[in-house]
């Protein structure tokens, strides 16, 4: 696997479409999410031609919007769901040892204890089943242990004396959901797999009842293309029911459940390890993030903008009380840097409440032909295109090699230690801080050289993005190069973080990067006004809608934004 290989370039796209278009696949895969990209990884390393089509950018949807953790889902134990916990923490430890160190770090948590007696055994012996069911996967991280007051006072000073008496440490792993599906995409990519993005599936081709393909709308151009296909994986998340009502049968139905998260910068909370509280209907996150905390989740059904969730100031409210009961120093409004909104895409069950739908997930033959994935939770998204793939295996007949994806690094991960260890070295052969190649190694792994060569090619690339951030202007044209950035948004939001990371949300350095962009892309002045007057346009957008109360109206605020891509509505089709 070479670097070229793996490289999302415009060139590389424009080769793979006209390619598609010629000739006939063994599998498309409709979906850029984690579970898309892996169903594309999946099905390019048993050997099979593949090509995956998605109507915005890598992990525009759940894929970015997730609480960023690779984890067993402690809170599935009280509802007794111990193989998905069993099979999300084997996962865990795949990814931490072995498929993506550089994306992938420990990250402890602590859960306060309130009550003496019953509660701290009742939460030791689920702590205690959780790092057991770990111990049978890849090598485990720390075990959990037990803090007494003053332990978790030095450990959590941020903590009200009254909130707690004592506690219980554990261990999960933190990662970056967009960067990792980038680089599942990109290692897809290098296997042979063609990676489309900006191409909405509009109708499914047919043979009488049998699914042979897709037509796609560029969503850059708004050219329609055929691509024919063996099988068709469904592998959309929230959108599964309007890809199987094209196929006129739906054998799943996935209900959307919205969580918001918020950000803060880490000095509002001191401390030296995340949290994890109860609240009255499911558990409160508080995750370390860089230099920063993420707070959430929100649980509650979704029924609208399926592209463009919306968090409320109900929602914002909710999350800063149940954190604020517990603070020594409460936060307000004005220590939120970030607000993101992500939908889970629950498979439908008899309750009525989503955070007691089933996180389990489920391949089915929705008609000869096509094929749907849906439910599961980020962590397992290795064993549903391990199991969606099986199906295509099956369909094909022949000899098609069994999944071997726990054996195939990610790009960036091979060789990652050794880079790792030589950070030093690189840093003062690009005239960098230590911290900075750092920040590099732990978004690229071994692809961090590629960036430091751009570095050695044009010294200002070398410069930070905006007044002093974690970022290098080199990250945004190895964005466009390799990366497969091809608006704005696609670098502010999910190649970078800068979206959620600074108070100004990215508009103040949203014209930096896009000059940096149009070298790249071939953008003219106009097109850069555009970039950025669109870019704009959404973080109003989304300020706006998280001062509106309600759903509807949050929905509203936010829709008035326009997209730079323009795919139409699939319901309906």
């Amino acid at each position: 696997m070479t670097d070229r290989l793996a490289d999302l370039s415009p060139e590389r796209r424009a080769e793979d479409l006209r390619s598609a278009a010629a000739t006939e696949a063994d599998v498309v895969v409709i979906g850029g999410g984690v579970v898309g990209a892996g169903c594309a990884l999946d099905s390019a390393s048993r050997g099979l031609r593949v090509v995956l089509v998605e109507q915005r950018d890598l992990a525009s949807g759940t894929s970015s919007r997730s609480s960023k953790l690779f984890h067993g889902g402690l809170r599935y134990l009280e509802q007794r769901e111990f193989r998905l916990v069993a099979e999300a923490l084997r996962e865990r430890g795949l990814m931490v040892h072995r498929l993506c160190p550089h994306l992938a770090a420990p990250v402890s948590f602590v859960y306060p204890l309130r009550r003496r007696g019953w509660e701290r055994l009742y939460v030791g012996a689920g702590v205690a089943l959780y790092d057991l069911f770990a111990r049978r996967g890849p090598a485990a991280l720390p075990r959990h242990r037990h803090l007494g007051a003053r332990s978790l006072r030095r450990l959590v000073p941020a903590l009200r004396a009254d909130a707690a008496i004592g506690g219980v440490r554990y261990w999960d792993a933190l990662v970056d959901d967009a960067r990792h599906t980038v680089a599942l995409s990109r290692t897809a990519a290098a296997h042979g797999a063609s990676i489309l993005t900006s191409m909405q599936v509009v109708r499914l081709l047919r043979a009488g009842d049998r699914v042979v393909g897709v037509v796609v709308r560029d969503s850059e151009t708004g050219e329609e293309v055929e691509l024919r296909a063996r099988q068709v994986v469904n592998a959309t998340a929230t959108w599964t029911d309007e890809i199987q009502s094209m196929a006129g049968r739906g054998t799943l139905r996935v209900r959307a459940s919205k969580g918001i998260h918020l950000v803060v910068p880490r000095d509002r909370i001191p401390a030296d390890s995340g949290m994890i509280l109860r609240t009255p209907s499911s558990v409160l996150f508080v995750i370390p993030w860089r230099q920063h905390w993420i707070v959430g989740t929100t649980d509650t059904d979704w029924h609208l903008d399926l592209a463009h969730p919306a968090a409320t100031a109900a929602d914002i409210d909710y999350l800063l009380g149940q954190l604020n009961s517990v603070l020594r120093s409460p936060l307000g409004h004005e220590d939120i840097e970030g607000v993101y909104a992500g939908l889970r895409p629950l498979l439908e069950g008899e309750s009525e409440e989503t955070s007691a739908l089933s996180r389990e997930h489920a391949v089915h033959q929705t008609v000869p032909g096509l094929v749907t994935v849906a439910g599961g939770k980020y962590t397992t998204y290795r064993v549903m295109a391990r199991d969606a793939v099986d199906v295509v295996a099956r369909n094909l007949g022949g000899s098609v090699a069994p999944s071997c994806t726990e054996d195939v690094p990610l790009v960036g991960a091979e060789g990652f230690t050794g880079v790792w260890n030589r950070r030093a070295r690189l840093a003062a052969e690009a005239g960098l801080p230590v911290s900075v190649v750092e920040h590099l190694l732990r978004r690229h792994g071994t692809d961090t050289l590629a960036v430091l060569g751009l570095v050695a090619e044009r010294a200002e690339l070398g410069r930070p993005i905006g007044s002093g951030g974690p970022y290098l202007r080199a990250e945004v044209v190895h964005a466009c190069r390799a990366e497969g950035a091809r608006h704005l948004d696609d670098v502010l939001a999910r190649r970078t973080r800068l979206s959620i990371e600074t108070f100004h949300r990215g508009v103040a350095c949203a014209r930096e990067v896009a000059e940096l962009m149009s070298v790249e892309l071939g953008w003219d002045a106009a097109a850069i006004d555009a970039e950025v007057e669109a870019y704009e346009e959404r973080v109003r957008a989304e300020r706006h809608s998280q001062t509106q109360p309600d759903d509807v109206r949050a929905d509203a605020a936010r829709g008035v934004a326009r997209e730079r891509r323009h795919p139409r509505p699939l319901r309906g089709d």
